[in-house]
């Protein structure tokens, strides 16, 4: 699990079918006292909004169980919004 502050939407014109309806976030990757330490592009599984902190599951195997497939072109997702950082 990777922490993250959503800093916007992207928008590809041609992308897999897998992505038709999905939601790409793009996340800067932030450590607990946050500082940054590069970002991501995620799917948005939890209806984020950009500034928002998130977690994101950054592992093919596991963000392919949240879809219920065992193969696909997904590797990070978005699976939860956090409420405070203590």
């Amino acid at each position: 699990m990777k922490l993250a502050r959503v800093a916007g939407t992207v928008v590809s014109p041609i992308s897999h079918p897998f992505y038709d309806g999905q939601r790409l976030l793009l996340c800067d990757l932030i450590d607990p006292d946050g500082t940054p330490n590069g970002y991501l592009i995620a799917v948005d599984v939890v209806n984020a909004g950009v500034g928002e902190h998130v977690l994101i599951c950054d592992e093919g195997t596991s963000a392919r169980q949240i879809y219920g497939i065992s193969t696909g072109p997904v590797r990070s997702v978005i699976v939860g919004i956090v409420d405070e950082i203590s």
